[in-house]
């Protein structure tokens, strides 16, 4: 039986979320809890504490149901007293799920295995086990606890590696253990000094597994994600902003440093490699995702920019096998491609490129969407979702597995979509020799003064404006604050924050954008995200007597100047009838990757003429260069946030800005079927990708401190 006395932050974090998900609705969810738990008095949350759980949807990484489990946990609320709120509520399915949670035994589904090996050889004993909530565990030889040289676990494997000698002959087994059950694992007998082998897994010197344990880690890892849409002379695509939103969103749970863009022409992709690069270094893992149109010849892959001419060859192109070069020279321990794109052969194209040579490295993963000489498809739909490589991808790149383990999975998951099969198959091409994974650890290297430089590289191109009040002549404040909702993509939401009474009414547009930007001006100053045309697929809860409007800027790399527009006032005293106009013009500087000055040329190979340095060549005795501080300007350090759905959070008055927890992102579930598509029937199928809104799962984000929070 689980031990109810508990504390509700004895659950794991998977559990925590899992029920937050389920409470994260209107009709039976966490305002409902809220006045069950005042049976007990030191349960009730002050009206503060509730706005403060509403306000968690400002940012995606909110979750109002996680807050508020949060601040039961910290009145030391057990799970005895959320279980019985919970039945009283009547929300069986996070009853069952917290019974379960609680009460499930451990299972041992791979038993250790008898082993045989020489003195000074490696043993590897593997437990593997399924149960609902956190697992610890322990060896043991007889009734004495080991302590073996390395212990690893993935989702549900436990390996203990043991350097033998004769003294290490016995009978080993494994404890499995919660806070409410355990396990044993069956006995195995090991011996050591015979020849021979038996069920034996692994054998090697000692000095080699020593030579492993040293290079398992990634000093930091560093994405650079690009999607091409909107197309001039070709089809345009429909799946890349959410493949490239849904990707950021998983990396940046992996601690990666991710740098999303959409819609970029030639000279604008060759300058955000360059830029990418600059944050590799000896170690470092990189991840290139590219979501868009592409073709390979004789081997070679490219990756078709915005701008491409209606007959293009690889001069129009950017050359992956290229980039790949350029990655080696970083001395990256790990650099992974996957190219959600068409692998057909471009006729228009004479002899292909010769590249450099390259070095003989065991760290390259190619991960392709589509077979050689095939399309990538996509289900030909009208609303907003992600393509297949990604539907399925999702599902398993936070798996702690192998980089290449991972993707033969997904491959595995592609050939049972019946609407795919037999057109589209997911090919891994890869070298890797060592059991490199997207959710290895970051150890830091011996240069902290790299890792510095590396993290402020990055955050100059994630700079948001703060947001800001605005006092008007006639007594009206309107609030502006500011969103990324990708690297290259902002979005500004006004309100009108006090409104004097002899004011009858009054709203705030914006108007007089800098020229340069990518926006529609019919999609500007707009009651909800979604009709701004953002991806963000969710509400901001505010008060009714305080709307609010949103505009959305996009293409920010191609902003040549500082970010001007002007603040519209358009007001009505309450004994006229003539509407009175003010007007504020406001300057925010350059935000996200404009900074960047993605539109201009950049010298050959690792050297960026508009960065200030090269952290390849930064040594342990290297201090930060001159001139690099004033391109991050003092006034915006407090800003730097999310590169992909980090809100500039703004509070009304008197609710304090906290950050959020974690939780999920509040998505319009549809259908809650598991199956891929939402009918039996075939649906048509484009090489362009989208598929139904509904089938867009909830996920559970953590941006590792990267948070951006103003309240004014």
């Amino acid at each position: 039986m689980g031990d109810w006395n508990l504390s509700i932050g004895t659950l794991s974090e998977g559990a925590q979320s899992r029920l937050a998900d389920m409470l994260d609705n209107a009709k039976c969810g966490w305002r409902q809890l809220a006045n069950v738990v005042t049976e007990e008095p030191r349960f009730r949350c002050s009206e503060n504490e509730m706005t403060s759980c509403s306000l968690q949807v400002l940012s995606p990484t909110g979750s109002p149901s996680r807050y508020l489990l949060e601040r039961l946990s910290e009145r030391s609320c057990t799970l005895g007293f959320l279980l019985h709120c919970l039945k009283k509520m009547e929300h069986h399915e996070a009853v069952q799920y917290l019974t379960a949670n609680v009460m499930e035994r451990f299972q041992i589904t791979v038993q250790p295995q008898a082993q045989h090996a020489t003195e000074g050889g490696r043993v590897v004993l593997v437990c593997k086990a399924i149960g609902p909530a956190a697992m610890g565990y322990q060896w043991f030889k007889g009734k004495e606890e080991v302590s073996p040289l390395d212990i690893t676990i993935s989702t549900l494997r436990v390996s203990a590696i043991l350097c033998v000698t004769t003294a290490d002959r016995g009978m080993y087994s494994c404890r499995v253990f919660n806070l409410y059950h355990e396990v044993w694992s069956d006995q195995v007998h090991v011996k050591i000094g015979e020849s021979g082998a038996s069920n034996v897994f692994d054998v090697y010197p000692f000095s080699s597994y020593l030579h492993f344990l040293l290079f398992v880690k990634a000093t930091d890892k560093v994405a650079l994600l690009m999607g091409n849409m909107n197309y001039l002379h070709h089809r345009p695509l429909r799946a890349p902003m959410a493949d490239v939103h849904e990707m950021t969103n998983l990396l940046r749970q992996l601690d990666f440093k991710v740098v999303s863009l959409l819609d970029l022409n030639w000279q604008e992709m060759h300058s955000a490699v360059t830029e990418f690069l600059l944050l590799l270094d000896r170690g470092v893992y990189g991840l290139l995702y590219f979501a868009g149109h592409g073709y390979e010849n004789y081997g070679n892959s490219f990756m078709v920019p915005i701008d491409a001419p209606a007959s293009y060859t690889s001069e129009n192109c950017l050359w992956v096998q290229d980039v790949l070069q350029r990655m080696q020279e970083r001395e990256t321990s790990l650099n992974v491609f996957l190219l959600d794109m068409c692998r057909k052969r471009n006729l228009n194209d004479g002899v292909p490129p010769q590249p450099g040579q390259l070095k003989v490295t065991a760290n390259i993963v190619f991960g392709y969407a589509t077979c050689v000489d095939a399309e990538a498809f996509e289900v030909n739909k009208d609303d907003l979702s992600n393509g297949i490589f990604i539907n399925f991808l999702k599902q398993r790149v936070m798996e702690d597995e192998k980089v290449t383990v991972m993707l033969d999975r997904v491959a595995e998951d592609m050939g049972r979509c019946e609407i795919t099969r037999g057109r589209q198959a997911l090919e891994l091409r890869s070298n890797l020799s060592e059991r490199r994974a997207l959710t290895d650890r970051i150890q830091s290297s011996g240069c902290p003064e790299t890792t510095s430089a590396r993290n402020l590289q990055w955050a100059i191109a994630h700079v948001l404006p703060k947001s800001r009040n605005l006092q008007f002549d006639c007594g009206v404040t309107v609030q502006l604050g500011f969103a990324a909702e990708f690297s290259n993509i902002m979005i500004i939401y006004t309100r009108i924050l006090e409104n004097p009474k002899e004011i009858a009414s009054c709203s705030a547009h914006l108007t007089d954008f800098t020229e340069g930007l990518d926006m529609d001006l019919k999609m500007s100053n707009q009651e909800n995200l979604l009709d701004a045309g953002s991806l963000l697929p969710m509400e901001i809860l505010l008060p009714a007597e305080l709307p609010g409007l949103y505009t959305r800027l996009k293409g920010l790399q191609r902003l040549t100047k500082e970010l001007t527009f002007t603040v519209c006032l358009q007001y009505k005293y309450t004994n006229l009838d003539e509407e009175v106009h003010e007007r504020q013009t406001v300057t925010v500087g350059k935000p996200l990757v404009s900074k960047l000055n993605l539109h201009e040329p950049r010298l050959p190979r690792s050297y960026s003429a508009s960065s200030s340095f090269d952290l390849h060549s930064f040594s342990h005795s290297s201090s930060f260069p001159e001139g690099f501080g004033p391109s991050f300007p003092a006034s915006e350090t407090s800003s730097i946030g999310s590169a992909s759905t980090t809100w500039s959070y703004y509070s009304q008055p008197g609710v304090s800005a906290t950050p959020s927890s974690p939780g999920k992102l509040n998505l319009p579930v549809e259908d809650d079927s598991p199956e891929l598509f939402d009918s039996d029937a075939p649906q048509p199928l484009t090489t362009s990708k989208s598929l139904p809104h509904g089938q867009v799962e909830d996920l559970t984000y953590r941006f590792s401190n990267m948070h951006n929070f103003h309240s004014c």
